[in-house]
């Protein structure tokens, strides 16, 4: 079985099934509902339709009624026992047990005992229900795709180098240790190994986080799933299949996943607390009539109206209506919530951790400094420097020759050029031997450059490339992962929130410094490997913080998985985005903000209303129990259907003002 089938289509597809299941118990039992509706006495008494009784229509009633609580009942009395079997009593124990109390009572009456039949109610409440799980279910996404995500960043293929150093295409299956493989530009690294021949650029930042290529010479390790750059390489394997850097990762996410508390949901405690007060209330109703002088049948109809009234249909939909329209809220704002419980946890979060490459910067090369060494203006250094650079596909060159476009100037005419892998760009210009490059290139013609400035800017990690002119050193330009203009608004507003700001990268410690200096962060941790990443995460929740995680890439995962929260930016990698709880579809992280915000708005509106969901049995409980009885009040299984009816109408107005805020 492969790696991708094991570990996503299992849960994936049981998840559907039951999505699927909730939907076609809910279409059926709303279907025989309607023969319910008009042959109770209640529903044809209020809507004057006496003329559709006809003889044994109560037997009609009782085997259409009992269809729908053995089919749509179904997962509530299997999910009763669960959780008596558990010893974990919540919703399910309280829609088991009202349907039991109503189904048995209601048959009793229909075959003698005195009584009224609960019927309609009985079938109403499974529908309610049903309609309540599948919302909810449709809102929380179900097993995670990231493991599947990430097998698909490695090549199906490899080139590998034969004996007679002739080339053939293998499966990756096939390669082991000791093989060496012929990797060309642009094409993925099969597996973690060594480079034995060639010379290149590798673009790590999916995997490290890195945000500049890395450059790659003899002995240089690489990793599998990285992409080569400019060169060919010849790389000898030294890891395969689980001992791989990439399989690792996988591991990572998957125990994560898998660790994960499933914390008990705001809607359960209610409903444990109401399971107890209704056998309590029920049985206290029963005794105390019976021992009073009443009739048993006075006293069970009483009781069983007591335990049919504590499980009100508001309760099914106070927080799956919630979700949904917070959920639709979000989306249209590009807000996508795939796990509710870490949504619904948002609202608690203490800190949020930033991932720097692509998250709170742009993930690419741009120029953000020129520093003039001779006459030149900084835009004819641009200029110069962009013209050499545009023939080349090295990400540096990307930088230069962007900014160029950006800021509108004209490229000049290139003659002889000639790309130098490690080194830099050169050829002629109107006549002048024109070079950019590195400061290897420097030091190895003893070329000197003692400028603050460009020592400044060293310290902040910046890659500089250097302009000669002849052998004349004529300027600098600096370049760094550009940092997104709204990255300073987000940090600020969080802030405004009390909510403390700290960056995870795996680029070095001064690109680190010089990005949390830039936007005000409270901590930031670099040069942290995607399994170490997971590690501060945790170290930080162990320091009693509620933490997100803001991420886009591969290394991110693990993170991503084990905070309380995970935040993906929507052009992130797919395994972020299937890591996460949160998707941000704009690239924007003020949005981390507004999630934050509409989750502590959505469960104000959650405690609302399960409020108003439950708090009319402060007074339906003793009424139905009978405590005015001697002053003629008394109230009747039609009265408590319409205060529950009213509760679920007040919770679904109160859901749909969220749409207002």
């Amino acid at each position: 079985m492969s790696m991708k089938t094991e570990f996503s289509h299992k849960g994936h597809s049981r998840h559907m099934k039951m999505i699927k299941d909730f939907k076609r118990r809910f279409i059926v039992s709303t279907f025989f509902t309607i023969p319910v509706l008009l042959l109770s006495p209640l529903i044809r008494s209020v809507l004057n339709l006496e003329a559709l009784s006809f003889y044994g229509d109560v037997y009609v009633l009782f085997v259409v009624s009992s269809f729908i609580f053995f089919y749509g009942g179904w997962p509530f009395l299997k999910g009763l026992v669960d959780e008596v079997r558990r010893k974990q009593l919540g919703m399910m124990t309280l829609i088991g047990t009202a349907i039991i109390i109503s189904y048995v009572y209601s048959s009793l009456v229909v075959f003698g005992v005195k009584g009224s039949v609960f019927f309609w109610e009985l079938a109403t409440l499974i529908d309610v229900m049903l309609l309540g799980h599948w919302i909810e279910m449709r809102s929380v996404m179900g097993a995670s795709k990231a493991l599947e995500e990430l097998v698909k960043l490695m090549p199906t293929e490899a080139h590998l180098i034969l004996d007679d150093d002739s080339i053939k295409d293998v499966p990756l299956s096939e390669l082991k240790r000791g093989d060496r493989v012929l990797v060309k530009p642009g094409e993925k690294i099969p597996a973690d190994g060594v480079v034995v021949s060639g010379r290149s650029s590798v673009n790590e930042a999916m995997l490290t986080g890195e945000s500049k290529p890395v450059e790659k010479d003899v002995g240089g390790i690489v990793i599998g799933g990285s992409i080569n750059g400019e060169g060919s390489l010849v790389v000898e394997i030294k890891k395969t299949g689980k001992e791989t850097y990439l399989s690792q990762i996988i591991e990572l996410v998957r125990q994560v996943q898998e660790s994960r508390s499933k914390t008990q949901d705001l809607a359960n405690k209610f409903a444990f607390y109401l399971t107890i007060i209704a056998l309590l209330a029920g049985s206290l109703t029963l005794i105390s009539w019976y021992v009073l002088g009443e009739s048993f049948d006075f006293a069970l109809e009483r009781a069983v109206t007591v335990m049919v009234i504590t499980c009100p249909h508001a309760l099914g939909l106070a927080i799956p209506l919630v979700v949904a329209i917070s959920t639709s809220i979000s989306a249209k704002n590009g807000l996508l919530i795939r796990s509710r419980m870490a949504f619904e946890n948002a609202r608690n979060i203490q800190a949020v951790v930033f991932d720097k490459t692509g998250t709170l910067t742009e993930g690419r090369f741009g120029v953000t400094d020129i520093v003039k060494i001779s006459s030149l203006s900084e835009m004819e250094i641009l200029q110069y420097a962009a013209s050499l650079e545009k023939y080349s596909e090295h990400p540096i060159a990307e930088g230069i020759v962007k900014s160029v476009q950006e800021k509108s100037i004209d490229l000049l005419d290139v003659e002889n050029f000639k790309a130098l892998p490690g080194r830099g760009v050169e050829g002629v210009i109107d006549g002048k031997d024109v070079k950019v490059m590195g400061p290897g290139y420097l030091r190895e013609h003893d070329i000197k450059v003692e400028l603050e400035e460009i020592s400044k800017l060293s310290r902040q990690g910046k890659t500089i490339v250097f302009l000669l002119i002849g052998d004349e050193l004529v300027g600098a330009i600096a370049l760094a992962d550009i940092v997104r203009n709204e990255s300073s608004e987000a940090i600020q507003e969080l802030k405004r929130m009390n909510i403390k700001c700290m960056m995870l990268t795996g680029d070095n410690k001064q690109v680190a410094k010089w990005v949390a200096e830039e936007l005000g962060l409270n901590d930031y941790f670099a040069e942290v490997l995607p399994h170490e990443k997971a590690k501060v995460i945790e170290s930080l929740q162990k320091k009693g913080l509620i933490v997100a995680m803001v991420g886009d890439g591969v290394n991110d995962a693990p993170a991503l998985a084990q905070a309380d929260v995970g935040i993906a930016i929507g052009a992130g990698t797919d395994v972020a985005i299937e890591a996460a709880d949160i998707v941000l579809v704009r690239n924007d992280p003020r949005d981390v903000a507004r999630i934050i915000r509409l989750a502590k708005i959505t469960y104000r509106k959650m405690f609302q209303n399960l409020l108003w969901a439950t708090g009319y049995n402060i007074f339906a409980i003793p009424l139905a129990a009978g405590i005015l009885y001697n002053l003629g009040v008394l109230l009747s299984p039609a009265i408590g259907a319409m205060l529950m009816s009213l509760s679920t109408v007040i919770v679904a107005i109160n859901a749909q003002l969220l749409s207002l805020r």
